[in-house]
């Protein structure tokens, strides 16, 4: 069994990093990480800031002490949205079906959805993970993708391990056996 798995978590906000709102959605992330039995080891609060939110990401991602980084907030098209820029300007390789599995369920609930610019992607062997700013988009998008994080970080960790095999169908169970050709001796 893997070691159980580690998270930093940060909150983009310039209300939140100004003291003027709290922060509502670190906590709705945390809560969410933990009920699935991950650690976390760091939670903080930046600005709205390109340079501010590449840097900590950076310093995360070479952080050997996490599998992941979750932010939450700055991922919509708001003039100081900027934490998907920041995110692929530090990842090495995208995840884009991540981000889809995100948007394609929070559009289930929303049309407002699509307008999320949240990306996913890897650095060295941390995942990083764009979630939406409001609480309840979070934590909804959070769950989404819980099922395959582990999966992703036993990969990007480079541990053996195995995709699990496709359900068996009724149709493959029920295979007639193969017939002997014309002319062969059976």
């Amino acid at each position: 069994m893997p070691p159980p798995y580690r998270a930093a978590i940060v909150t983009v906000s310039d209300s939140v990093a100004q003291g003027t709102r709290e922060d509502r959605s670190g906590p709705a992330v945390r809560r969410v990480l933990e009920g699935a039995g991950w650690t976390i080891k760091s939670t903080e609060v930046l600005p709205d800031d390109f340079s501010l939110i590449r840097e900590r990401l950076g310093a995360l991602t070479s952080d050997v002490d996490v599998d992941a980084v979750f932010t939450t907030g700055g991922t919509g098209v708001g003039p100081r949205d900027r934490t998907p820029e920041a995110t692929t300007s530090v990842m090495e390789r995208s995840l884009p079906g991540v981000a889809e599995m995100m948007r394609r369920e929070g559009m289930k609930k929303t049309p407002l959805a699509a307008l999320s610019r949240a990306v996913a992607g890897v650095k060295g062997k941390v995942l990083l993970i764009n979630l939406p700013g409001s609480p309840e988009g979070a934590e909804d998008s959070l769950r989404v993708i819980l099922e395959v994080l582990p999966h992703a970080v036993d990969v990007v960790r480079g541990e053996p391990v195995h995709a699990p095999a496709a359900p068996a169908t009724p149709e493959s169970e029920a295979a007639p056996a193969a017939e002997p050709a014309e002319g062969s001796s059976a």
